[in-house]
């Protein structure tokens, strides 16, 4: 029985230790910086308004043209003897690309040439006896009416001299048009006939096509709700023009390279689609290299002006409120917190032109927005952005 009662006492002690020790450790937690000076209001990092100058841009879907299209059809009937192109090269304009069989229309030529020949031939005498009737009418060796008829004569000879010379001509031409040569320059597509093949003029089926595609338009659609909206800024004042540099238009290709040359605007259709509300733009792109083809669906970078008094400030100082109205904090003269709805044009980089909400000389927070409460005092210190690398 000693024994046990020997054992408990060191535990007893033990137990104290134990709840003096919990004691204090909750006493500390509790308060850690007792007796220290109380906290400063929290810092934000924010960037003071200043209106500057900024080229106003919009991306465009568009499609590319060619800058000209030629469909080769003949202009005579016949069997084609040969092509004589190679189908996806360049050809120059007044080459040749097929010859048909010019045999009927150099017999025609020759037809026409002959019946020329007679006519001329039968001319001269014709002229002489009219002279021969004119000289006898005063003596009453030819009657009135032989002279009438000789004279006649001449006129009719004369007039189917003229015929046979149109004849003559438009057997040249349908012999020349037996080489189907090339309108325009620039590359031909592939052949829809081959040699021995019946063609007959004005068909429906085209022989080849060729299309210049250099330079190369690219047509892009803009929605007329923004057209009146740009109108409404130039009228306004927000937006300034400059002629020469707004023409320049630059172009992203499909994988979202840009291309390496300058377009220029070339003009604005009259004509509102009525099926997607938008009018076109026409852009003429230098294509040396053949880069751009026909069809291909690019983003176009259209200049819409320079606003000289545009406010910009970084994205991520602006948040949205349970309606989704963007809305930012500035900090007031006073050092306060303010919240200050605003009105969002567009996004110009990493920045949000602002079209409403804030003026000159207002500082809009941009770091520090979880610490910052509406009417509590912060601390002030402008704001650094990260370079790009």
């Amino acid at each position: 029985m000693k024994r046990k009662g020997i054992r408990k006492e060191p535990l007893k002690f033990l137990a104290a230790a134990m709840v003096l020790s919990a004691g204090l450790l909750t006493a500390g937690c509790g308060k850690p910086n007792a007796g220290g000076p109380p906290p400063g209001p929290p810092e934000v990092a924010v960037v003071t308004v200043r209106p500057e100058q900024a080229v106003l841009i919009t991306e465009l879907p568009g499609r590319t043209s060619a800058y000209r299209v030629a469909e080769i059809r003949p202009q005579v009937n016949g069997i084609v003897l040969k092509r004589m192109f190679t189908e996806g090269a360049d050809v120059k304009a007044g080459e040749v690309l097929y010859q048909i069989d010019p045999a009927p229309y150099q017999s025609a030529l020759a037809n026409a040439r002959a019946a020329l020949s007679r006519a001329e031939a039968n001319l001269p005498a014709l002229r002489s006896r009219v002279g021969r009737y004119k000289d006898l009418i005063p003596d009453k060796a030819v009657s009135q009416q032989d002279y009438d008829d000789a004279a006649a004569a001449v006129k009719q000879a004369e007039a189917d001299v003229e015929v046979w010379k149109a004849a003559v001509e438009t057997a040249r031409i349908n012999l020349a048009y037996t080489r189907v040569t090339a309108p325009i320059s620039g590359r031909i597509g592939r052949s829809n006939v081959t040699e021995g093949a019946l063609v007959t003029a004005h068909q429906p089926l085209s022989l080849a096509t060729i299309q210049q595609l250099d330079p190369i338009y690219v047509d892009v659609p803009q929605s007329t709700a923004d057209l009146l909206r740009l109108k409404g800024r130039l009228k306004g004042g927000r937006l300034d023009r400059n002629g020469t540099s707004q023409k320049k238009v630059q172009l992203l290709l499909e994988d979202g390279t840009p291309y390496p040359m300058e377009g220029t605007l070339q003009f604005q259709d009259v004509t509102v689609d009525p099926t997607t509300g938008s009018v076109i733009l026409r852009v003429v792109f230098p294509n040396p290299q053949g880069v751009l083809l026909p069809g291909m669906f690019e983003r176009a970078v259209v200049k819409e002006g320079v606003n000289r008094r545009a406010i910009l400030i970084p994205q991520q100082s602006v948040s949205r409120d349970p309606k989704g109205n963007p809305v930012v904090l500035i900090v007031d003269a006073g050092g306060k917190v303010q919240p200050r709805m605003i009105e969002i044009d567009r996004a110009i980089g990493d920045q949000w032109l602002v079209s409403s909400g804030l003026s000159a000389g207002d500082r809009v927070i941009v770091e520090g927005l979880q610490r910052a409460r509406p009417g509590a005092s912060v601390k002030v210190v402008p704001f650094v952005a990260a370079k790009s690398k």
